[in-house]
């Protein structure tokens, strides 16, 4: 493949660009955070902790959910041992997530009650909750927060309000012992009509705004104009969430989306980092980190 062959190439340029001062020192904050679960060529959790690389792992995808069945797709990682993988990931202090939603069609939310039912079985499957008869796929873990990664048009996108209003509540009042953490991964063009009602709510601390996959707002298509427009006004509707400068790991086929580090040093960071909500960078994802070395330089410049 494409980002394959480029993989040298990449991890030579970290090790020059490494060691130059100079530029993209605006406001790093040492966040680097990315997704797991979308192949299961990219390694398990653990092993994505271990490189040290990561501040945050999100786990993707629940994304069956709104019509009575509550499930997750893991592109083929077994479920055993995901539990363990989390506990010892947290152990080292970094957090790990739960994205609900992605590019698949088995998720919506018809009604308010459906959502409260979503809700409900996040916060006993996965958070603090411990329901009696409710199945727990990563047994005892108990995630750090939940991420809302709405990328399908099936509709009910007013109903993700109730989830977030409903599962802040459970992380201020339904007795867990660790706080319960929002965040969310639109898309780049301002505003993305699948999560605006949610992010409205305020209870989001971090926004991954992705920043790929749309010509109008990625770099490579758009240029740093074009990336900042969008980014000021993420920036600016939510000044007291994190926003996250979200970037693709690789060159997949067909796209040319992956930032070339040096412009990312050199232009594309110093900019973002500039607005007082900066938050740090998030990578799509851990099997493209993987293959191209990305996240080796990355993660001292986020």
């Amino acid at each position: 493949m494409a980002f394959l062959r480029r993989s040298s190439g990449l991890l030579a340029v970290a090790l020059v660009v490494s060691f130059l001062v100079g530029a993209a020192t605006a406001k790093r904050t040492g966040q680097l955070t990315v997704f797991w679960g979308r192949n299961k060529n990219e390694g398990s959790l653990r092993e994505a902790c271990d490189t040290g690389l990561y501040t945050t792992v999100i786990i993707s995808f629940y994304s069956v959910f709104g019509h009575g069945r509550y499930w997750g797709d893991l592109s083929g990682h077994p479920l055993n041992g995901i539990g363990d993988d989390i506990k010892h990931c947290q152990s080292m202090k970094i957090q790990v997530l739960l994205s609900i939603g992605g590019s698949g069609n088995d998720y919506s939310l018809p009604s308010i009650q459906s959502a409260k039912d979503v809700a409900d079985n996040l916060w006993n499957a996965h958070l603090s909750g411990r329901r009696a008869g409710v199945f727990r796929p990563f047994g005892d873990a108990v995630l750090d927060g939940i991420d809302f990664f709405i990328d399908n048009n099936n509709g009910g996108a007013e109903n993700y309000v109730e989830v977030a209003w409903r599962l802040n509540w459970y992380g201020r009042y339904g007795g867990g012992k660790k706080a319960l953490h929002l965040t969310a991964t639109p898309r780049c063009g301002y505003p993305d009509w699948r999560m605006e009602k949610a992010l409205a709510t305020g209870v989001f601390e971090r926004l991954h705004v992705r920043f790929y996959d749309d010509v109008k707002c990625s770099y490579n298509h758009a240029g740093l104009k074009g990336v900042m427009e969008q980014w000021n006004k993420w920036t600016a509707k939510y000044p007291r969430s994190k926003v996250y400068l979200g970037l693709i790991a690789a060159n997949v086929p067909g796209k040319n989306d992956m930032v070339n580090l040096k412009q990312l040093y050199y232009d594309l960071l110093p900019s973002v980092q500039k607005s007082t909500n900066y938050g740090g960078v998030m990578l799509w994802d851990r099997f493209y980190d993987k293959q191209t070395g990305y996240g080796k330089a990355v993660t001292y410049w986020a």
